[in-house]
């Protein structure tokens, strides 16, 4: 894979800055797309839907790349729900209270598709996080900040919030946003076919 194939369909700033680290210069086409999931979807599904979603939207509105490799993800916060990013303070409220003292689940689902061509893969990766208690008003000063209202389950884990997290299972750029190993992995094998 030549790194200067690899289109990006988000604006994520740490998925970007994910790649950099890596080596890779991205060429960043992010894609609006509607996100309403199925009823009944399963978490592991939704996120795989929404990225293979995204991918397919920006291999659509961008013909001209044809032959270069799109990458779109999705993460999602899960404990008892699917927590995307809250719209408010209520809902950062309530993610931040439901995940307080437990272990809650981040889930970033991959979708790599060579733009015009029929390889494509998706995949899901899944890391345990372990938070620690908090008070009421450490949640309440928390929430109060710009930090929970574009992440994923109200949190960014390299934020303020991390002091928060005793510990992850799993791959900490997962939690990030983008589980770069995994998706090592799968860009060799979908390469190697």
């Amino acid at each position: 894979m030549n790194k200067d194939q690899l289109i990006l369909a988000s604006q994520s700033p740490r998925r970007i800055e994910i790649l950099q680290a890596h080596g890779h210069d991205p060429v960043v086409l992010p894609v609006d797309v509607d996100e309403t999931l199925p009823e009944g979807i399963a978490v592991e599904d939704a996120v795989m839907y929404l990225s293979l979603k995204k991918a397919l939207a920006c291999e659509a509105a961008h013909p001209e790349h044809a032959g270069k490799i799109i990458l779109a993800a999705d993460t999602m916060v899960y404990k008892d729900e699917i927590m995307g990013k809250p719209a408010n303070v209520e809902e950062a409220r309530h993610m931040i209270t439901a995940i307080r003292g437990t272990v809650h689940q981040v889930l970033t689902g991959v979708t790599i598709l060579v733009a015009g061509e029929t390889k494509r893969r998706s995949f899901v990766d899944i890391t345990d996080v372990h938070c620690r208690s908090y008070t009421g008003q450490e949640l309440e000063l928390y929430i109060r900040t710009p930090e929970p209202y574009d992440k994923a389950g109200g949190y960014a884990i390299q934020g303020t919030f991390g002091q928060y997290i005793d510990h992850i299972e799993g791959d900490y750029e997962n939690v990030v946003g983008l589980p770069y190993p995994r998706l090592r992995k799968e860009l060799d094998r979908m390469m190697a076919l």
